[in-house]
């Protein structure tokens, strides 16, 4: 009988926590990966300049961050403030060519000079498959 009244106590207990009072949507905040690296989305007028980087087959109908499956025939890329859905031009600073992409996803990691990652479609469009890595300038869009 002790053995019962303790159980049903022990569940009454976890019950309680379990409830959480509505006070609201909680804050956000940047994800533990962007600490030190945030900055809010960029106005449409601002550009960001660094080095775009691409992927693709590898991770071929794995989901992304936005949830959406990664189709590397896409014109999508990965950035790792603007939200889901942003679309951007992406221009080459050393050839001028550009290619405007959807934000599906977050990344790249690992270098703070690596603004974004282009799929591989997006890549093709500005000859960047072969040399992997270039300078480019992204600017927020209206969307097409």
């Amino acid at each position: 009988m002790a053995k019962r009244l303790a159980a049903l106590a022990l569940a009454a207990l976890l019950v309680g926590c379990a409830h959480r009072a509505e006070t609201g949507p909680a804050p956000r905040t940047p994800p533990a990966a962007f600490e030190g690296s945030y900055e809010p989305a960029p106005a449409r007028a601002e550009v960001q300049e660094g080095n775009a980087t691409w992927y693709g087959a590898a991770l071929a109908g794995r989901k992304t961050a936005s949830g959406e499956r990664f189709d590397p025939s896409q014109l999508t890329a990965a950035h790792r403030t603007l939200p889901f859905g942003t679309w951007v031009e992406v221009t080459r600073v050393d050839t001028g060519q550009s290619v405007r992409v959807r934000i599906t996803d977050r990344g790249p990691f690992g270098h703070e000079d690596r603004i974004i990652d282009l799929s591989r479609a997006a890549a093709e469009v500005i000859d960047l498959v072969k040399k992997g890595v270039a300078r480019v300038q992204v600017r927020v869009v209206d969307p097409p």
